[in-house]
């Protein structure tokens, strides 16, 4: 891996210095965080990229191979992918996901009822088409928030278990019997949806997911480090995983050398079910930031990048107006949503330094990544603690790059 020069491409050295030392300071030596990762990118060149603490708790050197379970921020992936597809004619925005996914011809709209199915339903007052999947309005929920009778059905039928025993003809089919929390593009909630995604991937493609996404998005990219199975001759570089119990602090949730990870799965989330690498991502990001190509490899077209990272969101609305999710990857003040990704739309709400028109996501193991096109500068950031809300990491990584700007 060749690291640049900071001050080459209008960095001070000595500023971006100061994120290992808040990292190490704030968060390792306290045991907040086992490890951490973080990589800087600026015209295409790595600036910075420091590891802390270990891979695991035998000991194992956390370094550049290391291994994630980068988890939500699987679903900018699937995103490009179903965009590809959309690219070929194969597939529209405003297609109606029953189209491709018949199962969902029938879903109604809650309104009365207990945690399981039967429910009483009314018709949606439009149908939910891909558009809707992509910027998460489409009225689908996740079963960890908590909040109404739906999630409850969700958590019941044991719909977002990433190593259960459903596929995801399977996952569809039990989805669907279950309404929707609103009428599709009424409001915006954190959802399942690039689960579902990945299904119409799946099904306009005629590809099992995982083998379309390799095809079509990893092998081009050279991305090799990122799948759904860790493959047995590299699970000795994923690293342990960690959740923050209240009363207790962070505790095992997933040892590397055991992980769940390592065994064949069944549902392919397109929500959050890879595992990546730093560097891998890093060649996602930069990709985007090129507009869609890297390497001379073009994966989607410059103007469909365009169009994924506007704000989607009915009447240029952020999501202080839109979001009746109770837990989301993005901040919410000031921030849009495009096709697959969050996007700054007003810099004062969040008051957080960046630049209008950058464009984000985090997975729930507090990974996390920005891409800004107007600086051309991206970040990739890995540790593994649940939830990602615990500790305002992003924010803090966020102002100490810019504040490094020269």
């Amino acid at each position: 891996m060749k690291i640049a020069k900071p001050e080459n491409h209008g960095f001070d050295a000595a500023r971006l210095a100061r994120i290992d030392t808040l990292l190490k300071e704030r968060y390792i030596d306290s045991g907040k965080l086992a490890n951490t990762q973080v990589l800087v990118a600026r015209d295409g060149e790595i600036v910075h990229f420091a590891s802390q603490g270990p891979a695991r708790e035998d000991g194992a050197a956390l370094d550049e191979r290391a291994l994630f379970r980068i988890a939500s921020m699987t679903k900018p992936i699937t995103s490009i992918a179903f965009m590809i597809l959309l690219e070929q004619g194969k597939v529209a925005l405003d297609t109606p996901v029953h189209h491709v996914l018949p199962e969902f011809k029938d879903i109604g709209v809650y309104v009365a009822g207990g945690g399981s199915v039967p429910f009483q339903t009314r018709p949606t007052s439009q149908p939910m088409r891909m558009v809707d999947l992509l910027r998460h309005t489409s009225g689908l929920t996740y079963g960890f928030q908590y909040r109404t009778s739906v999630d409850a059905a969700y958590r019941a039928g044991k719909l977002e278990n990433w190593h259960g025993d459903y596929d995801l003809d399977g996952f569809v089919a039990a989805l669907a019997k279950i309404p929707l929390e609103f009428s599709p593009g009424e409001a915006w909630n954190y959802s399942v949806s690039t689960d579902v995604l990945g299904a119409v991937v799946q099904r306009v493609s005629g590809m099992k997911f995982d083998d379309f996404l390799r095809t079509a998005i990893f092998a081009p990219l050279g991305m090799d480090d990122t799948f759904f199975t860790v493959p047995a001759d590299k699970l000795d570089r994923l690293t342990d995983c960690y959740t923050f119990v209240p009363g207790k602090g962070r505790v095992m949730y997933d040892r590397g050398a055991e992980s769940a990870w390592g065994r064949p799965v069944k549902f392919l989330s397109g929500g959050g079910g890879l595992v990546s690498s730093a560097l891998d991502y890093h060649r996602f990001c930069q990709m985007c930031l090129n507009g869609g190509t890297l390497d001379g490899q073009r994966i989607v077209s410059r103007k469909t990048l365009q169009l994924m990272t506007l704000n989607h969101l009915p009447g240029d609305s952020d999501l202080t107006q839109m979001s009746r999710s109770l837990f989301s990857e993005a901040a919410l003040a000031g921030t849009g949503f495009g096709l697959g990704f969050a996007v700054n739309k007003d810099l004062a709400p969040g008051m957080v330094p960046g630049s209008v028109g950058e464009y984000y996501w985090g997975g729930m193991f507090s990974t996390a990544f920005f891409i800004d096109p107007v600086e051309r500068l991206s970040m990739v950031f890995m540790t593994q603690l649940s939830p990602s809300s615990q500790y305002p990491i992003r924010r803090e990584l966020k102002t100490l790059i810019y504040s490094a700007l020269t």
